[in-house]
This record gives structure tokens, sequence and C-alpha cells, in this order.
């Protein structure tokens, strides 16, 4: 045997040096990390100097583009012009064993409209910035008309955003990405790529030598949920491709749930949206004070720039800016802001056509069409638009329809051929048309470049282009139809907005006997949406139309119906109110001397939203009414007519009146500039109690910082705990915005309430599972908060059984629980879903 000796010198050297060794290493070790950690940070920071400057050049882009987005863009920056937009607050959601918010008279008064919001430009009750809007993590589509401002509170948005403004709050650092529908190629060539269609889109006004790291930009922003994704044009588009766009929106949440995205949308056609929990919230309408804040400072600006430049000093002599703000205040009455603009923008340029909207509409077609190109051609581009249901058109499909107004060029030989799909889709004029129309050989392109130039259309990538806004898309095409014989084209259409304001404007010029009778055949409760769609024409349609007595006659029938919601007959005192016809004035008289509290209440409002002189001692006969909610809506009214011996009546209310019309007084007093807030200031140092209080209330709703201050001084100073508790309340109200704002909603299995409730009744909420069924035993519950509460989950269930207790619900005689299950199905029949008539369910 062998045995190996070891050397006890050689093993303690060998002991003693890793013993060494390891010592230093492990001295060591920190700095290693910490030297690891400073070569990771490095590169962290070289990755994202890299990526700020593409995120700056990002931001910069946004804010140059956002800040072209509106009609006078070629005037004035957006800031400049900038009205900012608001939305209505929407009803409070209900949680079981929460406190519920402070709301004021105002709100509490008034139906929620939010299809008609000029019935709240009038009464002014709760609103949102956008930026609060956003606060409660909600993804939400801003709704309104044609023309409303939907696009320019985008432009907004992304302005706040590419600033990192302080007014985003905790969203202030998020990137905007902001685009519009026509320029997203959707659906993705890649499902697996579903950010594909947004970096294509970043990359087509990118600087060139940003273009290479765009991809892993955006994928690095939208994946860190640092990205605030702003698409425009939902309103604008076919019920289809809305689909499109919502399907692509459901492939993004999933990948990036918390990835925040604002959207626009019609009042009734938001397909696909809703059942992916965005929230409808209604663009306000310009109140008096927008109005005249807006006709001032363009007529400042106008004078400080425009009427300097050579053009200008040619043309016709500048008339005094006051008498045109003057008069201008007196011919706003139910305009939109786009509306509004143009007649603003034809008055101090001298080159209105005429003093009607449709005037104005017309004046800015002429404005802004390339010099000598036939009204024809314009009409033709649109009707085509319009028939074929291309709100974004193809522009090699656009030559075909406007060829024959072209320059007659010869065909070079390689020159392709139109392909038969081209050739199908376009509505030929000459099987449509009362007249015969010329067909001329193959086109140019100039026509289209020229009005692409002109800004009266916009291109978008592969080949797209639009009408720059869809009101003027409507004008044309519904001028050109009153001479086309194209009436079952566009009834046998699906709904989508294009197809009702081309009808709109044809019913302005032409006859819409026929479109009306279709409309009107199909409404129906709980609804009544094709009626509604229709009575916006009212105003601008000739006084003598055929059509008008019967669709008067089903609007007042349906504002006389007791028993259904306010929300639906509010929509037709509404159309009233918007028709601007003299005989809707006589009608609200008629009805305020109803024995019917709901009816007087709503004529009352209507009263004032007319601002119906005559109605002065109708509407003081209205404070003694029994129904509480009468005697606030005619302090309401009696503010909104402004006169001498109305202000005076609600000026001894508020002295004299029980206590909850002294309250409404005061709040509705806030309302009036400058009488109203007079009496508020010196309300609030008389010595009586009541008085105070609701003088606190009305300086409340004053957005002004001397009524703060005013509001703080009492808080501390006033020697009655109640005033000064009125006092906080509503200086709360003012801090806590953001507690209006609409909150994403957690899973069923993850409410608080839900999950105590169905413990109760001995069953479980499971996660990943609709809770239906536990939510109807919740909508029968005796707890009116649990009734209310369980709407807002069973609106993402809507089956036969769920819809047929929804329509109950709306039947029954508690009129919160009636008005929440309204809101409820407007929002489902928004979203496409088909809503039966009451009757099948043996209702209504």
């Amino acid at each position: 045997m062998i045995f190996n000796i070891i050397d006890p010198i050689s093993f303690l050297t060998g002991f003693l040096t890793a013993t060494v060794l390891w010592f230093v290493i492990s001295r060591s070790r920190p700095l290693i990390l910490e030297l690891r950690q400073n070569l990771k940070e490095q590169r962290e920071i070289a990755k994202s100097r890299k990526t700020s400057s593409v995120e700056e050049n990002h931001r910069r882009v946004t804010l140059r583009r956002a800040q072209g987005l509106h009609l006078a863009a070629q005037l004035f920056p957006l800031d400049e012009i900038l009205q900012e937009p608001t939305v209505l607050t929407p009803p409070a959601p209900v949680e079981p064993g929460r406190t519920s918010r402070f709301e004021d008279v105002i709100t509490q008064t008034l139906p929620y409209l939010p299809a008609w919001p000029e019935i709240a430009a009038a009464y002014q009750p709760h609103t949102l910035t956008l930026p609060q809007a956003l606060a409660g993590g909600a993804n939400i589509a801003i709704i309104g008309q044609p023309g409303m401002g939907k696009t320019v509170a985008l432009a907004y948005l992304a302005s706040l955003a590419a600033n990192r403004s302080e007014k985003l709050g905790h969203l202030q650092d998020m990137v905007p990405f902001h685009f519009h529908v026509a320029d997203l190629s959707l659906p993705p060539k890649d499902p697996k790529k579903i950010l594909e269609p947004i970096i294509e889109a970043v990359s087509e006004n990118v600087p060139v030598f940003d273009a290479g790291k765009i991809p892993a930009f955006v994928q690095n922003t939208f994946k860190n949920g640092n990205a605030l994704l702003l698409v425009d044009g939902f309103d604008e588009i076919t019920s289809d491709e809305q689909n499109l766009v919502s399907e692509f929106f459901k492939a993004l949440l999933k990948e990036i749930p918390d990835l925040r995205i604002v959207t626009t949308g019609a009042p009734e056609h938001l397909d696909g949206l809703i059942m992916l929990e965005f929230v409808p919230l209604a663009l306000c309408a310009w109140n008096e004070k927008s109005k005249q804040n807006f006709i001032a400072q363009w007529g400042e600006l106008w004078m400080r720039t425009v009427a300097l430049e050579a053009w200008a000093q040619t043309g016709p002599e500048q008339v005094d800016p006051l008498l045109v703000n003057s008069w201008l205040g007196s011919e706003s009455i139910n305009l939109s802001p786009l509306e509004l603009t143009l007649k603003v923008w034809g008055a101090y340029a001298g080159d209105s056509l005429g003093p009607h909207v449709l005037e104005a509409i017309a004046t800015h077609i002429r404005r802004i069409a390339p010099a000598n190109t036939p009204i024809a051609a314009l009409e033709t581009l649109a009707m085509q638009s319009i028939l074929s249901a291309n709100p974004v058109f193809d522009s090699r499909k656009a030559r075909v329809w406007v060829k024959s107004f072209e320059v007659v060029e010869e065909v070079p030989e390689s020159a392709p051929a139109q392909s038969p799909e081209d050739e199908a889709q376009e509505v030929n004029p000459n099987t449509v048309s009362r007249t015969k129309v010329e067909r001329i050989t193959t086109p140019t392109s100039g026509l289209l470049s020229r009005m692409s130039g002109s800004g009266l259309l916009v291109s978008h990538p592969n080949n797209r282009m639009r009408f720059i806004h869809l009101v003027f898309a409507g004008y044309l095409a519904g001028h050109a139809l009153t001479t086309y014989a194209a009436d079952d084209t566009l009834i046998n259409q699906k709904d989508w907005p294009g197809k009702f304001i081309a009808m709109r404007y044809l019913a302005a010029h032409g006859d819409a006997s026929r479109f009306v009778q279709y409309l009107l055949g199909f409404s129906r409760l709980p609804m009544h949406r094709p009626l509604f769609e229709a009575a916006r024409w009212l105003r601008d349609a000739p006084r003598n139309a055929p059509w008008r007595g019967k669709m008067f006659g089903m609007l007042a029938s349906i504002l006389q119906t007791d028993g259904i919601p306010l929300g639906l007959r509010g929509q037709a005192m509404a159309a009233f109110v918007y028709s601007n016809d003299p005989s809707a004035a006589a009608l609200f008289r008629q009805f305020a001397t109803s024995t019917s509290f709901e009816l007087v209440h709503l004529a009352v409002l209507g009263l004032g939203a007319v601002r119906d002189g005559k109605a002065v001692k109708i509407l003081q006969g209205a404070l003694q009414a029994p129904s509480v909610s009468v005697k606030r809506a005619a302090c309401m009214a009696l503010v909104a007519l402004g006169t001498n011996e109305a202000l005076e009546i609600v000026a001894q209310a508020l002295l004299n009146g029980e206590e909850d019309v002294r309250r409404a007084a005061g709040e509705a007093l806030a309302n009036e500039p400058s009488e109203g807030h007079e009496m508020l200031k010196d309300g609030v140092t008389l010595n009586d109690i009541l008085l105070r209080r609701a003088v606190v209330y009305g300086l409340g709703r004053v957005k002004e910082d001397w009524a703060t201050e005013l509001l703080k001084k009492v808080q501390i100073d006033d020697d009655q705990w109640v005033v000064r508790n009125a006092a906080t309340e509503v200086l709360d109200m003012r801090l806590k915005g953001d507690f209006y704002s609409p909150v994403k909603l957690k899973p069923p299995s993850d409410t608080p309430w839900l999950v105590e409730f169905a413990a109760k009744k001995g069953v479980g909420v499971s996660p990943g599972v609709p809770a239906t069924e536990i939510l109807l035993v919740a909508l029968k519950d005796e707890d009116p908060d649990v009734r209310l509460a369980s709407l807002q989950f069973l609106k993402f269930t809507p089956q036969d059984t769920v819809l047929k207790r929804l329509y109950e619900a709306m039947y029954t005689d508690d009129p919160e629980l009636r008005e929440y299950t309204f809101k409820v199905l407007w929002e489902l029949g928004s979203a496409g879903i088909k809503l039966p008539i009451p009757s099948d369910y043996g209702l209504g």
C-alpha cells in the first residue's frame, strides 16, 4: 500500500492563501455589486437619453399637430382661441355602505340628458374638466353631436399631455399618442404585433433620424403603462368600422390592462365601447358666458393679427367689433361651437352669404374650396361618400366619382385600368339622377389634390381621404340629394352618423317627408331613437315643411306620458327647445298648468330654456306648487329669463321662501353673473341663518376666486355652525373634484358590497365568472342602494332574462331606480344592443 504524505507547510500555505483570498472577495463583494449596479444604471441612462430624445421629438410633433386641429387653424393656434372643454358629470355610481357625494340642487333638478347638452348649457349643472374626467381611471368616450368640439377636446388633451401640464395631475408624465381612426391600419396584419398600427401611425410624422427608434419607443411606452391613447373619428364611421376599432381596443386592453384610452363618439352610436367599460361623457354645449368670451376673444385676436394683413386691408371696411359682437351674441341661440365659429368668422371677414347658420356653413365651404371648383363637384364627392357609407374613402375611387369635373388628359398605355371592385363601389349618379349627368373619360388626380391642398379634404396613409369635417360632408351631400332620387339607398343603409347628418341637411334644403315617415314608423319605446335623431332637423327645416306637425305631435305625446323616465321625456322637452319654433313657448305655458307634477317640472324648465318673457307669472305661481322639484325648477327658469322682474321674484324667494326654495334660489342666482352675484355677495352679510346658508350653496357654484375667498371667510367667521358647515361642504366639493370622476369598475369578485351581499344569501362570487344570478337577486332587494349598485354590472350581460328585469325596474314607482335603469338601457342601445319593445315583456 502506498501512502500520500501531505506536506504541512504546503497545506498551511494553501489554507492561508485561500482564507486571504476568500476574505478579500467577501469584502469586495459589495464593491463588485455596486460596480455592476453602476454599469446597469449607466446603460439605463444611456437608453433613457436615447428614448428621451425620441420622446421629446414625439411630444413636439404631437403638440404642433394638436394646435392645428380646429376650424380656424389657419388664423390662430388652438390655445389662443380655446374655450376649455368640459363634460357633464354623470349620475353618481352607488355603492352600498358608502356616503353619497354632495350634489347641488341644480344637478338634482335637471334630468340627465347626454344627447341634448343644450339644456344643461341653459342651467349649468355640475361639470368636469377633461383632466378630472380622466382622474378616476376609467377609459372614456367623449360624446356629442357633429360640431360640438370633440376633435378640439382631444386636441386639448393631447396638448396638455405633450406639455406635461400640471392640470393632468398624476397623468402629467404620460405620453400622448393622438390619431384619427383613418391613421390606423386596422385590423393589425399580425395579431401578435398589436402595437404595429400605432408604430406605423407614429412613424408617418417623425423626423428621419428617429424613424428607426420608433418601434422600441412605442413598445416601451405602452408596456410601461405610460401611454395615453387619444383616437379621434370614432364618431364619424359606420358601425362595421366601429366594431373593427373596438376589437383593436379590446386586444390592446387585453395585453395592456392599465392602458388609458380616450376616444370620441356620437350619443347613439358607440358600437363595442360600452362592453369594454368605456364611460360615455357628454361634451357640454357652450353657455352664454362661454359664447361671449369666445366672440370677444376672436374679435381681439382678429383686430390684432388678421385685420393688419394686406388682404384684409383691401377687403371690406372693418365694422366696429362692439357692434359685431353685440349682433353675434343675439344670434347664437342653440348654435354648436362649430356653427358659432363660422358665424363669427363670416361676420369679421365680411364674406358671409347670409345671416342663417346654413349660409355660414356654405360660406366656409366656399372659403376653403379650391378656386374655380364647381360646387357640383364637391356635392358629388360628398354624396358618393355618404351613399357608399365610406366617410374615409379611397382616393382612387374618389377620382372616379368626380372624373366628370376633371380636366381630360390622355391616359398613358401603362396606366392601370380601374378594377371591377373599384367600379362596383361607385354609386352611379346616372342610375339615380333626376337630371342627366355627362360622363367624361379618365380623370387626373388634380381636383382631389387641390381639395386636399385647400383644406377641404384630409389625406391619410394608404391612399385614404376624408372631408375635413362630417358637417361639411353632410351639408354638401344633403344639398346634392335634393336633386337625386337616392332615398332608398340612404334608407336601406345601416344607421351611422353620416347617414343622419346627410338627411338633416336634405331636410333643410328639400322635402324629407319620406325619411321622416320611415323614421317615425320605426320609433318606439324604450328609447325612440329614430324620432330624436330626426328631431334635430326641426331647427333648420322650413317652417312650412309638411312633416313638422306630425313630429311635434309625437314629441308632445312623449312629453305628456306619465310613468316613463324623465330622461326620455326630457329629450322631448329639449327637442322643442332646440327647434327654435315659436310654438314651443306656448306649448310649455299650457303644460305648466297641468296637474301632473312631472310634466309641470319639465314644462317649467322648457320655459326657462326658451327664455319666454310671457311666462313670468306662471313661473311665479310655480313657486307655490306642492312639488319641491317644480319649485326648484321655477327658481332656475326665472334666473334663466334674466329680466328684472324675474330676478326680483327670485330675490324675494331667497329672502322669504321655505328652506328648500331658498337654497334653490341661491344656487340659481349663481348662473346670473351680474345682478345674481351681487345678490349673493350682499346676502352673506344679512342676519338670517337660512338666508346665509342658501347663499353659501349659491357661492359654491360660482367658479370665481372672489367666491372662494368669501366662502373661506364664512367657514371661519360666521357665528352659526350650520352656515360654517355648509361653507365647508361646498369648499370640499371644489377641492375634491376628482371625487366626481367616473371610476374603473372592479370585477364582481373584488367588489366588497357584492361579496358581502352574496355571502348573506349563502352563495359566493367566483373570479372570472359572471355574477348575473346574484346581481338579479340584488336588483330585487329591499335596500335601494343595493338595487342601484347592481345595475352597473348587469349591463355587461344583456341577455333576455336581464333585459326583462331591467324593463321591470324601469317601470317601477321608484323614480331613482327608473332613471338609473333608463341610463343603463340607453348605454346598451348606443352600444348596438337591440332593445325589445316593453310590450314584449307585458309592460308599457
